[in-house]
């Protein structure tokens, strides 16, 4: 719905429009359907306010996730790259180095 007719409205307009509603439902109702308008809107934009916090809570967390995913990959990429040093270290660590010396002896 678009409100296109309210940029064509001069003051004499208005005036009128509000002469008119003023007419129709009094002085004394008035003050009170502004009010409930207005809780009505204040209503509407807490509503919007809690689904905009929702929604970056969600955006937030996401972020979160995948920060710790990528992580934990790192982590495990830096653990599997020493285990490999490790395992070619350990095969030649377990060749005493004494049987040179006695194979040198005999």
């Amino acid at each position: 719905m678009t409100l296109a007719f309210l940029n064509s409205l001069g003051t004499g307009e208005v005036f009128f429009i509000l002469l008119v509603v003023l007419l129709l439902f009094g002085s004394k109702s008035i003050p009170s359907m502004a009010r409930g308008i207005g809780r009505g809107m204040r209503e509407i934009q807490n509503a919007s306010n809690e689904i905009k916090r929702d929604i970056q809570n969600s955006v937030v967390d996401i972020k979160r996730e995948a920060n710790l995913n990528k992580a934990l990959l790192e982590d495990d990429k830096v653990k599997e790259s020493p285990k490999k040093d490790n395992t070619s270290n350990q095969a030649t660590a377990n060749i005493p180095e004494k049987e040179d010396e006695q194979v040198g002896e005999a």
